[in-house]
């Protein structure tokens, strides 16, 4: 009996110093995994400064340049870090690194259209409206839109001498890739091809996928015009750091300050700034400089020339009636703002069009009249 304990305690502790190696063998493996991860932090951290203080070499000091500004995100770190980076190792400044680099990565340009000699400005505008018109239907959100957006303008910009009877083609399937992107349950590729009345084949939107995919080197995702906006005013309406997922603004002020983003984002011109610029201008004329400054991190010299080019648009707007929240069958209250919505931009457009050519007036004095015309 004494020699068969003597075995079992053997047993028992040859066991245990094998559990023993076991734990300390994965702990050192989660240790090594740890230390892979922070050496990976480090060395993006260090990559997107290194980026941004490249650009902030280069760059002049022109409007459209957003200044290198210490981070208006103090609070929202646990906020951008689960729903932009799902994790818990960064912070708000590396959050704010990460969307300065994007602004620098992804380049737009209003001189996109410029190497399509069979193109005009109009042409873009009335697909971006008829875009919007698509995802209305489709109950689709204002981002999935401005993703398809910003696709159609860089791929342009890529290209030289495409025909206007492309168009339509490059603009759905701009829009059949933000949508898998965005969307929970995108369209299908029939809806898509549906809704253009017979000009787009499911074959050509797929081939089109293919051919804009390589263009755009798989770069699909920039911070867009609508992204900037909200980071914006969530910031300047934030009154709760506990709830920091649910929207704090309101839904009414949301869709005013949209719908002067969706006119604005048709002319080409607006191609002229950053979208980081662009959304902190629209910002401007709901709110005052100061507060559009801290929430943006931009100085009012670097926003003030896309404010005056939008003072046009702004005047235009007003004189329509004001954008409503609309009722979706299939969308929570709370998410209603986000559903791209459409309304007569193209009107609108050309009126605030207009107004800014009359506002820019003459270049050259006018014509002095000959002398036998001059009164005495």
């Amino acid at each position: 009996m004494a020699r068969r304990s003597g075995c079992r305690q053997t047993r028992s502790v040859k066991g245990n110093a094998h559990k023993i190696a076991k734990v300390k063998k994965e702990s050192n493996k989660r240790r090594k995994s740890i230390k892979k991860l922070n050496d990976s932090q480090n060395e993006w951290r260090q990559n997107d400064l290194n980026s941004v203080s490249k650009a902030a070499e280069v760059s002049d000091s022109s409007a459209q340049t957003p200044d290198a500004q210490p981070s208006p995100l103090p609070t929202l770190s646990l906020y951008f870090c689960s729903v932009l980076f799902w994790g818990s190792w960064c912070c708000s400044e590396d959050v704010w690194m990460k969307m300065l680099s994007k602004e620098i990565k992804y380049k737009h340009s209003k001189s996109s259209l410029h190497g399509h000699p069979s193109l005009r400005s109009k042409m873009r505008a009335m697909l971006l409206d008829w875009l919007m018109e698509v995802c209305e239907a489709y109950t689709l959100h204002r981002e999935t839109f401005y993703l398809a957006q910003d696709f159609f303008d860089r791929y342009m910009l890529s290209q030289s001498d495409v025909k206007k009877d492309q168009l339509q083609l490059i603009g759905i399937t701009a829009l059949f890739i933000s949508s898998k992107i965005e969307e929970i349950y995108p369209p299908k590729i029939s809806d898509l091809a549906y809704v253009s009345d017979g000009a787009c084949l499911e074959e050509e939107i797929l081939q089109m996928e293919l051919i804009m995919l390589k263009a755009l080197n798989w770069n699909l995702c920039p911070e867009t015009v609508v992204s900037w906006m909200k980071l914006y005013i969530q910031i300047a309406s934030l009154y709760d750091v506990t709830n920091l997922l649910v929207p704090q603004f309101s839904q009414e002020t949301y869709i005013q300050v949209t719908q002067l983003l969706d006119l604005c984002i048709l002319d080409i011109n607006s191609l002229d700034f950053k979208y980081g610029v662009l959304a902190a201008a629209t910002l401007c004329h709901f709110m005052s400089a100061d507060v559009v400054q801290k929430v943006s991190g931009l100085k009012w010299e670097a926003i003030e020339t896309c404010v005056n080019w939008m003072a046009p648009f702004v005047e235009t707007a007003m004189r329509y009636e004001s954008a409503q929240l609309k009722e979706f069958g299939q969308v929570l209250p709370e998410d209603r703002h986000n559903i791209q919505t459409h309304v007569n931009y193209l009107c609108m457009l050309k009126e605030a069009q207009e107004k800014q050519s009359e506002s820019l007036g003459p270049f050259f004095p006018p014509t002095p009249p000959s002398s036998t015309e001059k009164t005495s």
